[in-house]
């Protein structure tokens, strides 16, 4: 080969290696590219993945659905839900709720009449004196899915806190997947309750989540507490209802007084789309629907144990509250 020919074919031969060095750099470049790229999709299905986890330990519920203010604002709240001035329960008295409601049970039949005619009652009943450390005991059975129950808890609170003190009280929702969603509410799950006057015992019989975070109406709720045998006889003789366990809320005052739901015209409607600090506001305003709604319960339940305590302390019974005791059954 002669030298222009090798002299020809030296820059050909450069530029072939040049064009595969480039090839080999972009194909590198790719490789990485693809790498970075990966291992960020791989970033973003873990994320994706936790929140998911998540979401579904919470319930499947959104942020929309959150349980309530907690720390200060929770204190804020509770203590405007506790310390309502009576100066405030005493104008609103016994709100708008219809006699009727209050009737006489003192037998099995007059409780199953009751019990297939009506839906909320609030029953003078015939049982053995319900009773705990020698004191009169309240009995609250309630499920954290309830809305129903939800919407009393704010009256019971404020009733129970004329006696005594709450402490490590939550607040919570019902659930998201039924009637009256995400209704803001408290549970007494977790926490304890101290009077000189009476004993409270709360079961919260589920959670506001059912069984494998299913949306449908078919699925259980999660249990959370257990009813004792004694509990299930209580509720079963008062609140027979037309299936398992009898409609709730059920609260039983010393085996005087029942009260199965809400007494209208408290219902949970009232309180949808409400946060709680608003529900707690338009406790303190007797002009407000839902706050004379909320009051009236309270001061019904109130009159309730104002009679197991022989109407003491008198900071709780006061002569409107006395009023409202001639109005319960006798």
């Amino acid at each position: 080969m002669g030298k222009a020919s090798r002299t020809k074919q030296e820059p050909d031969r450069r530029a072939r290696i040049a064009a595969q060095r480039e090839a080999q750099r972009r194909a590198e470049q790719r490789r990485r590219i693809y790498l970075a790229g990966g291992s960020i999709l791989v970033v973003v299905i873990v994320v994706v993945a936790f929140v998911l986890v998540k979401l579904n330990s919470n319930g499947g519920t959104a942020a929309s659905s959150s349980n309530g203010p907690t720390g200060a604002a929770l204190a804020a709240v509770t203590k405007q839900v506790t310390d309502i001035p009576s100066s405030v329960t005493d104008q609103v008295a016994g709100g708008k709720i219809p006699a009727a409601f209050f009737v006489d049970a003192k037998t099995s039949s007059a409780v199953s009449s009751v019990s297939t005619s009506m839906g909320s009652y609030f029953a003078t009943v015939d049982g053995t004196a319900l009773t705990e450390n020698g004191k009169p005991e309240v009995l609250f059975i309630g499920s954290e899915y309830c809305p129903f129950c939800g919407a009393q808890r704010w009256a019971m609170i404020n009733a129970f806190s004329r006696f005594g003190t709450f402490t490590g009280l939550t607040t919570s929702h019902s659930s998201s997947s039924d009637s009256y969603p995400n209704t803001p509410t408290y549970t007494f799950y977790g926490s304890t309750y101290t009077s000189k006057y009476i004993s409270f015992t709360s079961v919260e019989l589920q959670h506001n989540y059912r069984t494998g975070n299913s949306s449908s109406s078919s699925v259980p709720y999660v249990t959370l507490q257990t009813p004792t045998t004694a509990q299930n006889t209580i509720m079963a003789d008062y609140d027979p209802g037309s299936g398992d366990g009898g409609p709730i809320p059920f609260i039983d005052f010393g085996n005087k007084y029942v009260q199965v739901g809400n007494i209208s015209p408290l219902t949970p409607q009232l309180l949808a789309g409400k946060t709680w600090a608003q529900v707690a506001t338009a406790m303190n305003d007797p002009s407000s629907a839902l706050g004379s709604a909320e009051d009236a319960n309270a001061n019904y339940e109130t009159a309730a144990i104002c009679v197991l305590t022989n109407n003491q302390p008198a900071t709780a019974c006061t002569p409107t509250i006395q009023k409202l005791e001639s109005t319960l059954a006798k």
